[in-house]
């Protein structure tokens, strides 16, 4: 996705928190939740819907791996807000743990695709 590209911030949202990331950060691991990636680089923010990952950030570099992103002008608007009402609607109609799990699952990514959306707008 990126790559060998000078950064000048990180934000991201880790499983306890969210977290800030400048250059010469101290070295760590961590999962990532699903959630919103920041990037500033030339002035600019570049907004990335993550679905859960790990981060290791070591010597000045930051190593994302995950299953899935989404850069926000690569996510439909509209596709997005839809994805968004089903998710919230199946998560009203599960039945058992198991449907209310998955069911979950996918409105917290349905809501963080949205979220990519809007904040690439301000």
């Amino acid at each position: 996705m990126i790559r060998d590209s000078e950064v000048k911030e990180i934000i991201l949202s880790t499983n306890s928190r969210q977290i800030g990331l400048l250059p010469n950060h101290a070295p760590i691991v961590t999962a990532v939740d699903i959630g919103l990636l920041r990037i500033r680089r030339n002035g600019q923010w570049l907004t990335v819907a993550l679905m859960g990952c790990f981060t290791r950030i070591s010597n000045n570099e930051i190593t994302i791996l995950g299953n899935d992103a989404e850069i926000s002008s690569d996510i439909d608007p509209q596709e997005a807000k839809q994805t968004f009402e089903i998710a919230e609607d199946n998560l009203s109609r599960a039945q058992g743990k198991r449907q209310a799990i998955a069911s979950n699952l996918a409105l917290r990514r349905a809501r963080t695709r949205v979220a990519v959306i809007k904040k690439s707008i301000n």
